[in-house]
C-alpha cells in the first residue's frame, strides 16, 4: 500500500469545485501519475495565468493614464487621490514587470490597448469630448514607469 494521499476521480471536479480540482491536479503532477492529469484544463489554466497577469498589467498602465489625461486636461481639479492613485499604479507595473520580464517587453502592445480604454473613461469623466484627447498615448513607455513624471 502506497503513502500517497489519495486522489479522488475528476468526474466533473473542474466544474463543481476548481480548488479542489487543482488540490487533485497538483497532487497528481507531484506523484508523477500523468495519465490521470485532466491534461486539457491544466493547459486552460495554465494559459488563463499568463492572461491574467497580462490583463493586470493593462489596467497598471490604464488607471497611470487615465490620471495623466485628468492632470493634464484638467489641472484645476488636480488633487493627492490621482497622485496617490499614479503612485500605486507605477508601483504595480514596476513589480508585475520585475515577476515576468516578457509582460515588460509587451509593454507597448499593452498600453497601446490601455490608452484606449483610458481616453474614453478620461472622457467620461472629465465631461470633455473624446477628441480633446490625442488619438495615440501621449506619453512614453518610461514616462509612464517614472515615478517623478507628471504632464505639465
Amino acid at each position: 500500500m502506497s503513502n500517497a494521499p489519495r486522489i479522488e476521480p475528476a468526474d466533473n471536479l473542474y466544474e463543481k469545485d476548481g480548488y479542489a480540482w487543482s488540490k487533485r491536479e497538483a497532487e497528481l503532477l507531484r506523484q508523477r501519475r500523468f495519465a490521470e492529469i485532466d491534461w486539457e484544463h491544466v493547459i486552460e489554466e495554465i494559459e488563463s495565468v499568463g492572461h491574467s497577469q497580462w490583463r493586470e498589467l493593462k489596467s497598471n498602465y490604464r488607471l497611470i493614464i487615465l490620471h495623466l489625461l485628468k492632470w493634464q486636461y484638467q489641472p484645476e481639479r488636480r488633487s493627492r487621490s490621482w497622485t496617490d492613485t499614479i503612485r500605486t499604479q507605477r508601483n504595480n507595473v514596476e513589480s508585475n514587470e520585475d515577476d515576468s520580464a516578457s509582460l515588460a517587453a509587451e509593454a507597448e502592445d499593452i498600453v497601446a490597448k490601455a490608452y484606449g480604454l483610458a481616453r474614453r473613461q478620461a472622457a467620461r469623466e472629465t465631461g470633455l469630448p473624446l477628441a480633446t484627447f490625442p488619438d495615440i498615448c501621449p506619453y512614453t513607455i518610461e514616462q509612464l514607469r517614472d515615478h517623478d513624471f507628471l504632464p505639465e
